[in-house]
């Protein structure tokens, strides 16, 4: 068997510790390796444009400084070129073309939801769990503030409920699908008002409620098939009430459904 000199394996172990280190540094660790250039989504030409690949002179642009955003373009002193269009609007314009729902981002915090506004320290919630109650129903505390106990008649499930923990309160037309049908550019006093309306409110079953989400007609139906007619009407009164719109697709499976509603046989 062949014997290295310890002197010389030293050195050798030396250098494959150093290689390693130099495979498993990143490039802007190690002073050795360049970093990768920055991916140039817009041009500032030398007059102070602001070019976005959808400019028609985003190619001719030669001669230019690189920017990761328009935003940040324009924030250096440029000025965005005549006809420039932020992503929003571009997209909703593709949205359009496509016959498809463009919204803004859905935040449940601008629909404010079961409110007060009687300020008895009884929210919209217990309010109806007060006045659907069969039975008279008790509360947690002395203050009669939030229900506890009751009897209510689930429609999706078609079965009856005791303890208020075992139901939710529904927005038949969900707050989120209004929001992507035209609720999207409504003022937050709309929002709120549209959140709370007792017409498009219905004490549930909870677990049903969170299987139906933000679903509308095309996507979800109660599993109580006695109560599917009432509710497709339900929902699209509310859609008429407050001038939502389907969109073609939906539409054309929802118009099924209410032919099929009107004509049982």
């Amino acid at each position: 068997m062949r014997l290295y000199q310890p002197s010389l394996l030293l050195a050798y172990t030396t250098i494959v510790l150093a290689c390693a280190e130099v495979a498993l540094a990143s490039p802007l660790e190690h002073p050795n390796v360049k970093a990768t250039k920055m991916v140039v989504t817009v041009k500032k030409s030398s007059s102070g444009v602001c070019h976005d690949d959808y400019s028609g002179s985003f190619n001719r642009t030669k001669s230019f400084t690189s920017y990761e955003s328009m935003d940040l373009c324009v924030n250096s002193g440029g000025r965005a070129y005549i006809g420039f269009k932020s992503s929003i609007d571009k997209a909703e314009q593709e949205a359009i073309d496509e016959d498809r729902n463009f919204v803004t981002l859905y935040n449940r915090s601008d629909w404010p939801h079961w409110v007060d506004t009687d300020r008895d320290c009884q929210n919209t919630r217990h309010e109806l769990l007060i006045s659907t109650s069969s039975r008279t129903v008790e509360f947690k505390t002395d203050n009669e503030c939030n229900v506890l106990t009751g009897y209510w008649y689930d429609p999706y499930s078609g079965q009856n409920f005791s303890n208020s923990k075992e139901l939710d309160l529904d927005h038949v037309v969900p707050l989120k699908f209004a929001h992507g049908h035209g609720a999207d550019k409504w003022s937050r006093i709309k929002k709120q008002k549209f959140a709370n309306d007792l017409d498009n409110l219905l004490l549930v079953n909870a677990s049903l409620n969170r299987q139906k989400g933000a679903k509308g007609l095309d996507e979800w139906l109660p599993p109580n098939h006695a109560y599917r007619c009432k509710y497709i009407a339900h929902f699209n009164a509310i859609m008429m009430k407050y001038e939502l719109n389907y969109i073609s697709s939906e539409k054309r499976i929802i118009d099924k459904m209410v032919k099929v509603c009107s004509n049982p046989d």
